[in-house]
C-alpha cells in the first residue's frame, strides 16, 4: 500500500518546520508541489525553498499541479466546495499514480492540516487504498499571536474560531479566518484587534489597536499588500478589551 504523508509546513518561515515534519518529507519518495498560478508563484517558492532547505536527496523528486479556481459565485457554498474537492480528488488520484508501489508520496500543506485546509477530506475522496499520515504544523493562529507577543485565550475563557462569513456578535474572543469580505468592518468598534497577514513570511505585515481607529488602515493596508503581492493571506483576533 502507498503512503500519503500531509504535511503541515506552517506559515511561510521554513524555520516552522518541525523535525517530524522534515523525517517524512525526507522517507518520501515523491513531494506534490501546488500551483495556483502566476499571481501566487511565491506560495509554491516558499514550498520548494522548504524541501532545498531540509531535504538531503540530492534530487528529490517534485511534482507540479495545477490547482482549479474554486467557483465562488456557485449559489450553493457547500455544493461548489464540494464540487471542487470532487475535481481536486481526480487530480490526487493522478499524482498518487506516480508514487511507487509500497513507497510515500507527500503534499505540502500551508499551516497544519486540521485547521481550515482540505486536503485530508480530498484524499477521502480517493478511491485507491493508501494509507494516510498526518503531520501537524503551525498555524496561522499560532503565528499571529506569537507575533503580536500575546495569549490566545484569556484566563479561564474560550477562544472561536471561524471563517468571516460566519462572523457575527463577539461574545468571547473571536480568531477570524478566511476573511477575504473583511468582515471586521462591521463589528463594535469598540473591540480590540490583533491582525496579521503573511504571517511567518519576510513580507509579515502586523497591526493592532482599538478596531475603531485602526480599520481604516488594515482595510487600506490590505488592499496596497494584495495589489503589489497578487494574493493575501490575513488572520485576526477580536476581543473585548481588558
Amino acid at each position: 500500500m502507498k503512503t500519503i504523508y500531509v504535511v503541515g509546513i506552517g506559515t511561510g518561515s521554513a524555520e516552522h518546520v518541525t523535525i517530524a515534519a522534515i523525517d517524512a518529507l525526507n522517507r518520501a519518495d515523491v513531494l506534490f508541489i501546488p500551483d495556483k498560478g502566476a499571481s501566487k508563484s511565491d506560495l509554491a517558492d516558499v514550498r520548494r525553498n522548504i524541501i532545498a532547505r531540509h531535504v538531503l536527496k540530492p534530487e528529490p523528486r517534485q511534482i507540479g499541479y495545477a490547482v482549479p479556481r474554486r467557483d465562488a459565485q456557485h449559489i450553493d457554498y457547500g455544493q461548489g466546495v464540494a464540487d471542487w474537492h470532487r475535481a481536486l480528488a481526480d487530480i490526487y488520484a493522478m499524482l498518487i499514480c506516480d508514487v511507487p508501489e509500497n513507497g510515500a508520496g507527500a503534499f505540502l500543506v500551508w499551516g497544519d492540516p486540521g485547521l481550515y485546509d482540505s486536503t485530508l477530506r480530498i484524499l477521502a475522496h480517493v478511491t485507491e487504498p493508501i494509507r494516510v499520515e498526518v503531520i501537524p504544523g503551525i498555524t496561522a493562529v499560532q503565528a499571529l499571536t506569537a507575533a503580536h507577543g500575546i495569549a490566545l485565550n484569556r484566563i479561564g475563557e474560550p477562544v472561536l474560531i471561524t471563517p468571516g462569513r460566519k462572523l457575527g456578535a463577539i461574545t468571547t474572543d473571536t480568531v477570524v479566518m478566511l476573511d477575504g469580505q473583511m468582515a471586521f468592518r462591521d463589528a463594535d468598534p469598540k473591540l480590540e484587534i490583533f491582525w496579521g497577514a503573511y504571517l511567518g513570511t519576510p513580507d509579515q505585515i502586523l497591526i493592532a489597536g482599538r478596531l475603531g481607529a485602526v480599520c481604516e488602515t488594515i482595510i487600506n493596508t490590505r488592499i496596497l499588500a494584495r495589489e503589489r503581492h497578487g494574493w493575501i493571506m490575513d488572520t485576526y483576533l477580536l476581543r473585548q478589551p481588558e
